[in-house]
């Protein structure tokens, strides 16, 4: 961007410094600004600027003028909130839900209602009062799970998922509901997790939401796309961004950016989004101190210039960031304890008599007289201090400061005038948004058609981003088409090839119907992120709905095309012009009405699994009642009303029409009676033994047919097609209804969940460290409250309170020797443009026994690179250097002898506490420790973290579950229970903790520590007392180079003296030591150090020292003996295979077990489809329809598998990427454990709701009923083919990247297997070269064996309009004229004796039609069996094979003319 002249700019030429015209200030002067301004107060703004920043001052006010001059005019509101209570649902705790629950439910159903009924309520914020004016910031403080949350949604007006909320939120007068409506993109809650598409990159996420905000009327009449790209430009040069323009943004399972990367991009999409009232919710989480104090000097650069509101939680809150602050509200279990200036906060607490150790923050003591366990109350006070929420409460009310602050409230309401603030906030709105296609009253600053137009862009993004669904959706399509054409090639256009031009009419429809339900899996991913752009009125959801089908339909398009041209012709369909382009109309506008239909079920529906459940119900309905599989005049009336809301039906209609309209099919060869004995007989007494035939012909006219057969209608053809317009402007709207109206449900507060039985009485038993009596009071004098001995004559008593101490008996398990080492590591990867990058440059350093070693710098420094180097989890890129343990290499046993935890809480939802933790004893401590041995060091692992209280809960999902505090005890005792001998490797342990929890956990390292573990440790916000409690320290900067290793010395002295000693500025008595250092070397976004301190580094004194003490170790560590490591240790895994398979697949039991929703939507689909199949089906009697009825019937239990793989394979999915994540990464447990444990889980329930489903089917059918008959079916059926497809579907998981392409690449293979069945095309009529192909498809043996079972010996009898009608010449009686035949053609004849109209059935034994699809009874009943059962071995064996060829195995692909490259 062009740098402008700000000394010589005329005013005339200067705009308003606000988020819509920064783009036209220099970068350069744009971070000045920021690092000037963000330092005063909105009151002392204007007022402090010294002399020397005076041009600086007079370009802001000049700019503001001309902005002025404009006439373009900003808004901004405050906020007042008087008496506000929010309410909820008490279900802080609550029992597990299981299927056992379930099962047991209508036996308590009476205890059930009586709950439902009586649901108590509970205050989550209480009685809380304020004022934040515009232009101030507001510090909001509390423990995890004291209601800073709550309060920060109900300020933004998201109050959704709560059961009351009372008392009077204001903003400058207009009430909450009225600016929720009109003008919700202005008060913005933002959350603390990071929700974006992982497949955008940074650009393309950071521009959507500049242009969905770009206002009407823009400073200096930039244009549109200007205004995006600089606002763009401006953020991320802000927050450091704008190296990562085209790095995907990823996620926990997507390589993307990093973490601190991605929570920027969050920030800077707030920005973005131009709100005058932001309620940040911990949103520093994952940044680094430099990159948290640059975001707090953004936000109150914001208020200062543009008198925005921000009301800010944050839990690690530096003096530096604490003091940018007007005010601060501290929060204690739900109560307000205080609010107001931010300077008297401290000063208010030490009245009560509570007491601030030395170089503890402001923040962190505020947030730590709401601990019980992390106060401490000055000498002659003991008696006096509140100690619960509600004295503190009290204490709060009878306050001089309570009084103040009610004082302000009534001024500000005072002064507060709603219709002149409607009328302020209309005017600039007005000028924003497009008078055009706009609601008056909508908060969108688009129009609905720009949100569209957006959106598609967006879209298209998003498509290239995941390529691998394109790729497998559109070679699914030209696949499908070769095969298809290919096996009806060539159709002959006699009356023998009309049922397999229905087949493939039919099979187009079936195919991409099949497609839409697979689709519905992509839907669920993005939801998250489309409700929280909602909340942030960026656009309608519906206008995302519309984007969605817009984008998709280029490659729908292609893929059909494709798929039309290449079916049509080689199946030899009727090859007019005309007939074509109808077919392809059809085609195309069919998929997409049922595309539609399945997105309007999953806008309605919760979960996938529910979708699915629905959606294999719909697919029952809309293949039964096509009218291909029963034609509407055989349909059964109850549920022939189906047919008429069924648009597939109207589709396939067409195409029948379409087909056969205008068509002669010659039928000469189906005459009769035939024989040489008819040969000279005339064509008037013969007739064609086909549907709509007309006696004395040799031809049937193909209205005819699809009439009698179908009562079809060519005349119909463009009726239909305007009731699928009809059918899809419904679906259409109904889905971008249902997207628009279903949220997400909000959360309620942490709900922790328990086993039945073990739910504590109290609330307060589940976190005993809030117990009262824990409160801390030192033994010292009252003097001591200004001096370090303060903090160290009590904190090993708080200590003990907060998290436990380390057991006597585990200190022994923790004593190590071992010397870690690694020198010049460098690490490169290789980028997409096929530039390489260097993330780790030349680093070195060491870790001892019993040292805590800290791994500090800015995000985007290297941390977790280095970390997962080191910790051999590193497998693309290549790396060099050298890495010993006592000096020599490392050995097959480094993985198990470590732990690593990482930066993500990620575990298994369905198990507790202390199964967690069992799991990983059982599995990575050494097999010769005994059983008992190992739990009883999970219980010494649970004393230790503190967790007695919450071991049998449920580990659950955010919100639901453990919260972030105790999913990060339980991570690190996951690794602690695999007692690693050497070394425990943490990635930001204290990332989203409070300040007090992120003692607790830096405590309970340093304990570690002193019991000998040696330890190694990212972290990113450490406070002075925190950041002491390490002994060493390895800094990166920028590119992964080290910046500093060595000591940090008492109160960190050794490693200031280094960086003063090297010409940084002297660090305050006052100054947090880790802030003090990456200010020193330029971390952060827009810092910039003044020297390369990487070259200072490597030319320091300290360096050589260093590498002098790195050789020595390796020297002196080389030349002695080998340890004695156990040969245990030297093994990949710590217990034997058969452990390991029982373990996981007990754990995986367990997980079905507890997780009902999955189970219940299976079994819904089963009964639901077994029912509706048995009762379309109802008593079919053997005649020629029932026969064929018979035969569909089971053609449905055949594809029922489809939408029950689709349901299985999303849960699948998830397990295998917690293992590819976590587990394999760890060697807990081998890759085939798992795919065993998933066979394992899935077919029990499979086969037992198969054998409802079987109940459900078989008997209404009429099938045959004998115990021989109805038991081969339920073996081959509920056995054979449950276990059959059960496996097809999980090998499907091991080769696809996401359950999207995963029900693509499923209904491709099944569609496949199907196709050569014999079922759409009869083997006689399937083309040679793909015999082996019919001989090959599984589905081929499980409907002969099926089919053969319910047909076999069936004496069929033709209903009335099935006989075949001729006359015999005169004279004749029919049996005189053709009983020979009828005899010969193994018919009857139903009117021997008539001499007029004979009624001739063509089958008297259903095995005549057996015979007619290749099915022998006796020959294969037996034999599909064997068949059958060596499918299944197939599956599963190719279940191992395909998980480790595509997830285990790491293949290189051979680079041409490129130079080699060495790791």
């Amino acid at each position: 961007m062009a740098s402008i002249d700000l000394e010589n700019q005329r005013d005339e030429d200067i705009t308003a410094v606000d988020a819509s015209n920064l783009h036209q200030l220099d970068f350069h002067q744009l971070e000045s600004l920021v690092h000037t301004l963000s330092n005063r107060s909105a009151a002392n703004a204007a007022d402090n600027l010294s002399a020397a920043d005076f041009k600086l001052e007079d370009i802001l006010r000049r700019r503001l003028r001309m902005h002025d001059q404009e006439g373009i005019k900003s808004r901004s509101v405050g906020v007042m909130f008087k008496g506000l209570t929010v309410k909820g649902i008490d279900t802080s705790t609550t029992s597990l839900l299981t299927i056992g629950e379930i099962l047991m439910a209508p036996f308590r159903m009476r205890e059930t209602m009586r709950e439902m009924r009586h649901q108590s309520l509970r205050n989550l914020i209480q009685d809380f009062n304020g004022a934040v004016h515009k232009g101030e910031m507001l510090l909001v403080l509390g423990r995890p799970g004291a209601g800073c949350s709550t309060f920060l949604r109900t300020i933004a007006g998201e109050t959704d998922a709560y059961k009351g909320v009372e008392g009077v939120i204001s903003y400058d007068g207009v009430d909450q509901s009225t600016m929720k409506a009109r003008f919700k993109g202005d008060v913005l809650y933002s959350s603390e997790t990071d929700e974006h598409f992982p497949t955008l990159n940074v650009n393309e996420t950071l521009s959507f939401a500049a242009d969905v905000k770009a206002p009407k009327v823009r400073a200096g009449n930039v244009s549109r796309k200007e205004y995006v790209e600089d606002v763009r430009d401006v953020l991320a040069t802000v927050f450091g961004l704008k190296h990562t323009y085209q790095t995907p943004v990823g996620n926990d399972f997507i390589r993307g950016v990093s973490g601190g990367e991605r929570k920027r991009v969050s920030l800077a999409e707030v920005m973005a989004g131009r709100a005058t009232l932001v309620s940040w919710d911990n949103s520093t989480r994952g940044l680094d101190a430099s990159t948290a104090l640059e975001y707090t000097h953004t936000i109150r650069t914001s208020t200062n210039l543009l008198k925005n509101t921000a009301l800010v939680a944050i839990y690690q809150a530096g003096e530096n960031i604490y003091n940018l602050f007007d005010k601060v509200t501290v929060i204690y279990s739900g109560r307000q304890v205080y609010f107001g200036p931010a300077t008297k906060a401290k000063a208010y607490f030490e009245r009560m008599g509570y007491l601030c150790p030395s170089r503890q923050t402001t923040a962190e003591f505020l947030t730590a007289v709401t601990d019980p366990a992390g106060r401490f109350i000055r000498s002659g006070y003991e008696s006096k201090v509140p100690l619960t929420a509600d004295e503190f409460a009290a204490y709060w009310k009878s306050s001089p400061e309570y009084q103040e602050m009610m004082n302000e409230i009534a001024e500000y309401e005072s002064t507060s005038n709603q219709p002149e603030t409607l009328k302020y906030l209309n005017e600039s709105a007005s000028q924003e948004r497009p008078k055009r296609a706009k609601r008056k009253n909508s908060p969108y600053v688009l129009s609905f058609f720009d949100q569209l137009r957006v959106l598609v862009r967006r879209g298209f993004q998003r498509q290239k981003g995941d390529r691998a669904y394109l790729i497998t959706s559109v070679f699914a399509s030209v696949v499908q088409s070769l095969i298809i054409g290919s096996l009806f090639y060539n159709i002959p256009s006699t009356y023998t090839g009309s049922f397999s031009r229905g087949g493939v009419l039919f099979f187009s429809l079936l195919f991409f119907t099949l497609n839409a339900v697979a689709e519905m899996a992509m839907l669920y991913p993005q939801r998250a992120v489309v409700d929280k752009q909602k909340r942030f009125a960026f656009y309608h959801p519906a206008a995302e709905a519309l984007a969605y089908i817009i984008t998709a339909m280029p490659i729908k398009i292609i893929a059909m095309t494709v798929f039309a041209i290449v079916l049509y012709f080689l199946s030899n369909l009727n090859r007019k012009a005309g007939q074509f382009f109808i077919f392809y109309l059809f085609v195309q506008f069919t998929t997409f009405t049922m595309t539609a239909f399945f997105q309007m079920i999953s806008s309605f529906t919760g979960t996938v699994e529910i979708a699915n459940s629905v959606a294999g119900l719909v697919l029952m309905v809309v293949f039964i009642y096509a009218g291909y599989l029963i034609p509407r005049p055989l349909m059964h009336p109850w549920f022939k009303w189906l047919s008429y809301l069924n648009p597939i039906a109207y589709g396939f209609e067409s195409l029948m029409a379409n087909e056969f309209h205008g068509r002669e099919l010659d039928c000469s060869a189906a005459l009769i009676p035939q024989g040489a004995a008819f040969d000279n007989v005339s064509i008037e007494y013969k007739v064609c033994a086909a549907t709509g035939s007309t006696p004395g012909t040799s031809y049937i006219l193909g209205d005819n047919y699809i009439t009698d057969a179908f009562q079809y209608k060519w005349t119909h053809v463009w009726r239909n097609f305007g009731i699928m317009i009809g059918f899809a402007i419904f679906f259409v709207s109904m889905y971008a209804i249902g997207t628009e109206i279903k949220s997400l449900n909000g959360t309620q507060g942490d709900v922790l969940i328990f086993r039945r039985g073990h739910v504590p009485e109290n609330l307060e038993d589940i976190q005993s460290d809030e117990a009262v009596d824990q409160t801390v009071t030192p033994a010292a004098d009252e003097k001591t409250q200004t001096g370090e001995s303060s903090a160290s004559s009590t904190s090993d008593q708080a200590l003990e309170n907060a998290i436990g101490k380390v057991p006597s008996r585990m200190n022994s398990a923790l004593r190590m020797n071992e010397v870690f080492s690694w020198q010049h590591v460098n690490y490169t990867v290789t980028l997409p443009d096929g530039q390489d990058r260097q993330l780790l440059c030349d680093v070195q350093g060491y870790t001892k026994p019993g040292t805590l070693t800290a791994l500090m710098g800015e995000s985007g420094a290297g941390k977790t690179t280095l970390l997962n180097t080191l910790a051999q989890r590193i497998n693309v890129g290549v790396i060099t250097g050298d890495m010993f343990v006592d000096g020599k290499p490392l050995n097959s046993g480094f993985k198990r002898r470590t732990g690593y935890v990482q930066q993500q809480d990620l575990h298994v939802p369905e198990s507790t506490v202390r199964e967690a933790l069992q799991f990983a004893a059982l599995l990575r401590q050494p097999a010769s420790v005994p059983l008992a041995e190992k739990y009883e060091y999970v219980e010494t692992v649970i004393e230790m973290l503190g967790m007695e209280s919450f071991a049998e809960a449920i580990v659950g999902i955010p919100g639901q579950g453990l919260n972030v505090e105790q999913r990060k005890k339980l991570s690190i005792g996951v690794e602690l229970a695999s007692k690693p001998s050497l070394l425990l490797f943490l990635d930001e342990p204290t990332s989203g903790l409070d300040s007090q929890s992120a003692w607790a956990v830096v405590q309970l390292l340093r304990r570690l520590a002193n019991a000998g573990q040696s330890i190694l440790c990212t972290i990113h916000q450490p406070s002075a007392t925190l950041f002491e409690q390490f002994d060493k320290l390895l800094l990166l900067k920028k590119g992964g180079k080290t910046v500093y290793f060595g000591d940090i010395g008492r109160n960190s002295q050794t490693l200031i003296d280094y960086f003063e000693g090297q010409g940084a500025p002297k660090c305050e008595a006052d100054e947090n030591p880790a802030e003090y250092i990456l200010n020193c070397i330029g971390a952060g976004a827009t810092a910039a150090a003044d020297r390369d301190w990487y070259e200072v580094w490597i030319n320091s004194p300290n360096y050589k020292q260093v590498t002098t003490e790195i050789d020595d170790l390796h020297a002196e560590l080389s030349a002695l003996p080998p340890q004695m490591v156990s040969k245990e240790y030297t093994n990949t895994f710590a217990v034997s295979w058969f452990t390991q398979a029982q373990a996981v697949t007990l754990r995986m039991y367990r997980q079905y077990w507890r997780s009902p929703t999955y189970i219940i939507a299976k079994v819904v689909l089963y009964i639901a489809a077994g029912l509706f199949t048995g009762f379309s089906f109802w008593h079919s009697n053997f005649t020629i329809a029932g026969v064929q009825n018979l035969l569909f019937g089971v053609f449905l239990s055949i594809i029922i598998a489809f939408p029950l793989m689709n349901q299985m394979q999303p849960r699948i999915i998830t397990i295998r990427e917690l293992f590819d994540v976590r587990e394999s990464a760890s060697n807990t447990y081998h890759w085939s454990a798992l795919v065993l444990s998933l066979l394992l889980a899935e077919l029990p329930y499979n086969i037992l709701f198969a054998t409802i489903y079987y109940c459900c089917y078989y008997f209404p059918i009429d099938y045959m009923r004998t115990a021989e008959r109805a038991g081969y079916y339920y073996f081959v059926y509920c056995i054979l083919y449950t276990s059959f497809w059960t496996t097809f579907g999980i090998g499907v998981t091991t080769f696809v990247p996401d359950a999207a392409t995963a029900n693509i690449a499923t209904s491709l293979l099944l569609s496949m297997v199907l196709s050569f069945s014999g079922i759409f095309q009869p083997p006689p009529f399937i083309p040679h070269f793909w015999k082996f192909m019919y001989r090959v498809s599984p589905i081929t043996y499980f409907l002969q064996s099926l089919l053969g079972d319910v047909l076999h010996n069936g004496q069929v009898h033709c209903a009335p309009s099935e006989f075949n009608i001729f006359n015999p010449p005169p004279g004749y009686t029919c049996y005189e004229y053709a009983g020979e035949f009828s005899i010969q053609a193994d018919g009857y004849l139903n009117n021997p004796n008539s001499t007029a109209n004979c009624e001739f059935c063509k089958w008297t034994v259903a095995d005549q039609y057996l015979a007619q699809v290749d099915i022998d009874y006796s020959g294969q009943h037996w034999r599909n069996v064997g068949l059958e059962c060596a499918y299944i071995l197939f599956n599963i064996a190719f279940c191992f094979f395909g998980f480790y060829v595509f997830r285990v195995a790491k293949w290189k692909m051979p680079k041409f003319g490129g130079k080699k490259q060495k790791k």
